[in-house]
């Protein structure tokens, strides 16, 4: 199996285990330090992650760089170009450690009407040591980036996945001898480092990759930028989309109501995980089709494969969690966060089909085309921003997911005439070969399983594991047999060969 394949199918462990790990370990996190720290947590955590978006996308650079050195056989290429951006990345820890301490001695300032003095105090130390994590953790991610550039997914997956393990294991023991949310981002700022170590040995000695601080070549600096700037635009975007509604109300609300929509968010972003961590291994495949001048109708038919078996796994979940989902955070989080379904479901319904077009934004990069999606996201999701800080003062929670959600949405609509654009994206075929079918059987289970469980209160775990697993077995029965064409039964026929071979 080659390492893409692997890659893949790591990728999609990591999101089982993720996702899993995440559903059972948040409401032990909520319980033990409570409604308001908890807010704190995620409103500290939201803060910093714009800071962490100084990388101004290098990252995306490296993948990209590295595997066009690696297919030109440029090795002396691959080392100048990597002992720059180590020497950019040491600039911008130092920068965001300035950054860091001005923004630590204005905290009072900025949330003193919506945070209490210990509520305060306690976002102050967690802020601090997050700006140190992500200060060590932005050279350290050169080195995942640079393993992408080789195409190889399967070490620093297996890395990530025993790091969240690890991590989960270890917030748990010490949640559970009265560790509170300090104690949590301590964790992970040890991790940080530890897995950064581990990176860098495996690039040097089993990639053979070398980088030197001897070497900072100024001419590659501009062409570096003027890829890597509009990642970086897109990147704070983005960053928007899924923080910025926890930042409006951690200031025009209060820390619950941070939990509350924090809850919602982190739901959107396991689905997302479904379909988006699948790119990071697409960005080679997609720079090498790039190169050979594929055709529209050939980067769309790869746009095609990969967007039905998405679209099969995302419509299956988001189905589940239309019919389940209420039911299942009461069960889970409790009643105060029973808004968070509303939340998640709007993130989830504008979110699936960009993760099933995950491929085209790989396109954009890899054209050097993404300049367009970034100028257009910054004005959309800007605007929705702006908006929803004002309707949240009236409306709270919905006021401020609805502007950010009709944002998200228009985004969507433009994109796929820009696709059409610069790849010749045929977008009537890609949705009549990946979408109508899909969404019709999934429509249809729907009503179904309503109008079946109208009189059921699914209030126990028990009953909601029976429902959700009599679904789920339903669904996926009925994707083999009605959706899935040869090809894609012939991946599934193979993955059972191989495992039998194991």
């Amino acid at each position: 199996m080659s390492q893409l394949k692997k890659g893949a199918l790591l990728t999609y462990v990591k999101i089982i285990l993720t996702n899993v790990v995440g559903l059972v370990l948040t409401p032990f996190i909520v319980r033990s330090l409570g409604d308001s720290e908890y807010g704190v947590y995620l409103l500290v955590g939201s803060f910093v992650a714009y800071l962490g978006l100084m990388n101004l996308g290098i990252n995306n650079a490296i993948v990209r760089y590295v595997a066009k050195y690696k297919a030109e056989k440029n090795k002396k290429g691959e080392q100048e170009f990597l002992g720059t951006t180590m020497w950019i990345y040491i600039f911008i820890s130092l920068f965001l450690t300035l950054v860091g301490g001005i923004l630590y001695y204005n905290f009072d300032l900025i949330f003193s009407e919506s945070l209490t003095y210990e509520e305060l105090r306690i976002a102050k130390i967690m802020f601090i040591i997050l700006v140190g994590n992500i200060a060590i953790a932005l050279p350290g991610g050169s080195f995942f980036a640079i393993c992408g550039g080789y195409e190889s997914f399967v070490f620093p997956s297996l890395l990530n996945i025993s790091r969240y393990l690890i991590r989960a294991l270890i917030v748990f023991v010490v949640l559970i001898y009265g560790g509170k949310a300090i104690s949590i981002v301590i964790i992970d700022t040890i991790l940080s480092v530890t897995v950064m170590l581990i990176a860098a040995r495996f690039v040097s000695k089993k990639l053979k990759v070398k980088i030197s601080l001897k070497i900072f070549d100024t001419s590659l600096i501009k062409d570096i930028f003027s890829y890597s700037l509009w990642v970086f635009l897109f990147g704070i975007v983005y960053k928007f989309q899924w923080n910025a509604g926890q930042l409006i109300l951690g200031v025009t609300t209060d820390s619950t109501t941070v939990a509350i929509y924090g809850i919602g968010v982190m739901l959107g972003g396991y689905y997302g995980a479904f379909a988006g961590g699948i790119n990071s291994v697409l960005i080679p495949r997609a720079t090498q089709m790039v190169i050979n001048k594929s055709s529209g109708k050939e980067l769309t038919e790869t746009m095609v494969k990969i967007g039905r078996l998405n679209s099969f796994i995302l419509l299956l979940v988001l189905s589940g969690f239309i019919l389940f989902g209420k039911s299942f955070i009461l069960l889970w989080v409790g009643e105060t966060y029973e808004n968070s379904w509303v939340i998640a479901l709007l993130l989830m319904s504008v979110m699936t089909l960009p993760l099933i077009q995950a491929f085209g934004n790989s396109i954009l990069e890899a054209k050097r085309k993404n300049r367009f999606k970034s100028l257009l996201s910054i004005f959309t999701v800007g605007s929705g921003v702006i908006v929803a800080y004002f309707m949240s003062q009236s409306y709270g929670i919905i006021g401020t997911a609805i502007p950010l959600i009709t944002a998200m949405a228009l985004n969507i609509i433009i994109m796929n005439l820009y696709y059409k654009k610069i790849f010749d994206f045929k977008i009537f075929s890609f949705f009549n070969k990946t979408l109508l079918k899909p969404f019709v059987l999934f429509t249809f289970m729907v009503i179904i399983a309503s109008f079946l469980l109208n009189t059921t209160n699914i209030n126990t775990w028990p009953l909601f594991l029976l429902f959700g697993s009599v679904y789920t077995i339903i669904c996926i029965i009925a994707i083999y047999l009605v959706l899935m064409n040869d090809y894609e039964k012939s991946l599934i026929s193979n993955m059972i060969k191989f495992n039998k071979k194991k």
